[in-house]
């Protein structure tokens, strides 16, 4: 790949995740305000790696917006292309984590800020200087963000940038399923790497047998590298005629699962930015597995994912502690 400014310049999302932490002596459950939205979330990781981040993208001039936009500069993600908007608050999610580390989100997005970016306010420059672009379908729920996210779409396609899919289904933000399916068929026709979780790949093929539904999207997409994430059963990747699959790295430490998806993303882009995605081996594809599925595995045990993303040190010797 040609000399490029950033490594990864994602478009989407960005918010506040109200996360429970404890409850007060009155019983009333309390809650931490953490930074959050997947694709920051896998720009975090990234840079975490060493890799140069930039995000496209909208939160409110607020209270949270400014916070926002400063843990972005802190962890070192660029943000000469996140916008604040005069009117529009930013979003908000309350996350509910049951006991075994799964989560249910309630939105406060009717409008919010990230729903109101603009093709006009998309950098072409930015797109056009980037190795990787990297999307999901949070940014389609609408149509003015949906133009903007089609147009970034255009413009990486143009530039044969790679393109980097996560369809990060959250029904509820969705008016019907039907929307959901047309835009996460939409962002499949675009994508050169697709990480998609078991529950998503049924809602789009209607089989949880993984390996056909990856035949059912090959029918129709042309997508080099598939890796479906399959919760405590680990990962698969598919690439050419091959199917590599690794073991999860299982924890009883386990607090939530916030981030583990877009941890495992990231790790799996970071490859691909080292090693390229024309010439991969079964071998590199296993190893590329292992230590996704390590890194997601440790930010299960964390709270705040964008914050508190492990080090490329710490993955390794998590996974020599379980040899």
């Amino acid at each position: 790949m040609s000399e490029k400014k950033f490594d990864v310049t994602a478009l989407g999302e960005l918010l506040i995740d109200f996360t429970e932490n404890g409850h007060s002596d009155q019983g009333n459950i309390l809650f931490e305000a953490n930074p959050g939205g997947a694709p920051c979330n896998v720009l975090a990781m990234l840079t975490k790696l060493g890799k140069k981040t930039s995000f496209i993208g909208k939160v409110g001039k607020d209270q949270f917006g400014s916070r926002l936009k400063d843990t972005l500069e802190e962890v070192g993600i660029n943000t000469q292309s996140l916008r604040m908007d005069e009117k529009i608050h930013t979003t908000l999610a309350f996350v509910h984590t049951f006991e075994d580390g799964d989560r249910d989100f309630s939105f406060y997005r009717n409008p919010g800020a990230d729903m109101m970016l603009t093709k006009d306010e998309v950098p072409m420059d930015v797109i056009a200087g980037s190795r990787i672009f990297h999307f999901g379908t949070l940014s389609s729920t609408h149509p003015g963000v949906r133009e903007a996210t089609r147009c970034a779409l255009d413009k990486a396609k143009a530039e044969r940038i790679m393109i980097s899919f996560d369809p990060n289904l959250r029904e509820p933000l969705w008016e019907s399923l039907e929307d959901a399916r047309r835009e996460i068929a939409y962002g499949l026709g675009f994508c050169d790497i697709l990480k998609i979780s078991d529950n998503e790949m049924e809602f789009m093929t209607g089989t949880t047998d993984y390996t056909k539904g990856v035949q059912i999207l090959r029918e129709t997409y042309q997508i080099p590298l598939i890796l479906v994430t399959l919760g405590k059963e680990g990962s698969r990747a598919y690439y050419k005629d091959w199917m590599v699959e690794a073991a999860p790295f299982i924890q009883e430490n386990t607090i939530e699962t916030t981030g583990a998806g877009d941890t495992f993303c990231a790790s799996i882009l970071d490859y691909v930015l080292e090693h390229g995605l024309e010439d991969l081996s079964q071998d590199q594809l296993k190893e590329m597995l292992t230590f996704a599925n390590a890194a997601a595995s440790l930010i299960t045990t964390r709270k705040g994912a964008l914050r508190v993303m492990p080090s490329k040190e710490e993955v390794l010797g998590f996974i020599q502690s379980f040899r």
